[in-house]
């Protein structure tokens, strides 16, 4: 077949997974999946797995604990979400995307059986496979195939009910829990923390970030009804000290009673090197050891993690970054104004209706010498419009304009070659830079 004719093909599986329900819509059951996994051989299962969850910082955390594993010698399989552009970023082997050809292959694969599982759904009064079930189902084939020798698990929203919890992982890792996706995980902490609970598994060992103390007690008490052991921030592990080095930062970690000094890691902000430390914890929860110094040093040296204070462009310096709730904005600016030097901060935004714009604005207003509202292309996205008038109330300094790339191209001007340009407020508007960058 050629590439021609495999590109089309994709092109076919990426418009079916897109008819399907999106990202944001879930149905809070796990029959869908477990029906597909059970017809599958309950491929989820064949290799040991860590899941994460919480609020912010899971794909980074992924990333991290991905690259520790590969470079002690593991075979991996990394599953995240959602993708910044490409369907096949989500499902990684060996810390490479799923080439086209094969993600054509593994959803021929599970497509016999979405039928199947769309038509019992419906007929018992529910809805169709959701495209995060059928890609979650998809990662599990694609790496019980590889096979993987382990798999590294994020989940898509909250924890209990999310399709990726048909599996049975030894560990389970929580990242700091904020107020995210209230309309289905609940308007409380104590609500949204019972929801990312729901991964932790009867003896499993759990590995927590730095956690408000009412999400805290709900961890804890989950973690006791399902005798896992607790590995905690402070105690288990530690960040002991970090500061800056040209292209990401110095950490020193302790982990249990082995200390990691002055490790360089490839990462920007004191919440990278809050994962850093997470991460290394979680790979010592599954190993039952940890690797040389050698290896991690090697790990947190190259680690990549797109999207996450990505620098796509030089003079100006030009970023990228994720961000798309409070807790998540507000170490974003923090971290871009400790660790860039520029004579001014432009900074272009793009967020979700959905989304809790106002404090994100106020922490884009604290470090921003100019604003530029434009929109991105999710179906979701809050009208240029809105978004600058909101945004008029943090900064007397703002631009409107609607075309994503016109957008950047002024943002650049207005920086000036020796200032920084941030895009930022959503996955999508990380995703829209990245692309831009790379024609630009």
């Amino acid at each position: 077949m050629t590439n021609t004719s495999r590109h089309g093909e994709y092109d076919a599986v990426e418009r079916s997974l897109l008819s399907r329900w999106p990202e944001n819509r879930i149905a809070p059951d796990l029959e869908r999946i477990t029906l597909l996994c059970d017809l599958l051989a309950d491929p989820q299962l064949t290799s040991p797995v860590i899941h994460v969850a919480g609020t912010n910082g899971k794909t980074s955390v992924c990333r991290i604990i991905e690259q520790i594993l590969r470079t002690s010698g593991l075979r991996t399989g990394l599953m995240t979400s959602p993708a910044l552009r490409d369907l096949t970023e989500r499902l990684q082997v060996d810390g490479e995307p799923l080439p086209t050809d094969q993600f054509v292959d593994v959803y021929r694969q599970v497509e016999p059986y979405l039928d199947m599982v769309d038509e019992r759904s419906v007929a018992a009064g529910g809805p169709p496979m959701t495209m995060f079930e059928v890609i979650t189902g998809m990662g599990y084939a694609a790496f019980a195939d590889a096979p993987v020798d382990v798999a590294v698990v994020e989940t898509g929203m909250g924890g209990r009910w999310d399709a990726t919890n048909v599996n049975r992982a030894d560990v389970a890792v929580i990242t700091p829990i904020g107020m995210d996706h209230v309309d289905y995980l609940g308007d409380t902490l104590t609500l949204i923390a019972g929801e990312k609970a729901g991964i932790i598994k009867p003896g499993a060992t759990v590995v927590l970030a730095e956690q408000d103390p009412v999400a805290l007690a709900v961890l804890m008490q989950a973690a006791d009804d399902a005798q896992a052991r607790v590995l905690l921030p402070g105690v288990d592990y530690e960040l002991i000290s970090r500061g800056l080095a040209v292209g990401g930062q110095s950490v020193t970690i302790r982990v249990a009673d082995r200390l990691f000094e002055e490790m360089f890691l490839s990462l920007h902000g004191r919440h990278q090197a809050d994962n850093a430390a997470l991460a290394l914890a979680a790979v010592y929860a599954l190993l039952g050891r940890l690797p040389d110094e050698e290896t991690v040093a090697e790990a947190l040296g190259s680690v990549h993690s797109p999207g996450r204070l990505e620098v796509i462009g030089r003079h100006p310096l030009t970023l990228a970054d994720a961000a798309h709730n409070p807790h998540g904005m507000l170490a974003t600016v923090v971290a871009v104004a400790e660790s860039f030097t520029f004579d001014r901060l432009v900074t272009v935004v793009a967020m979700l209706a959905d989304k809790d714009v106002t404090p994100m604005l106020a922490s884009v207003g604290l470090v921003s010498d100019e604003i530029v509202a434009t929109v991105n292309d999710s179906p979701r996205a809050l009208p240029a419009d809105e978004l600058a008038q909101a945004a008029r109330a943090v900064s007397d300094s703002v631009h409107q304009i609607d075309d994503f790339d016109h957008a950047m191209v002024r943002a650049r001007e207005l920086a000036g070659p020796t200032g920084c340009v941030l895009a930022t407020g959503s996955v999508v508007t990380a995703g829209m830079a990245r692309s831009w960058a790379a024609r630009a």
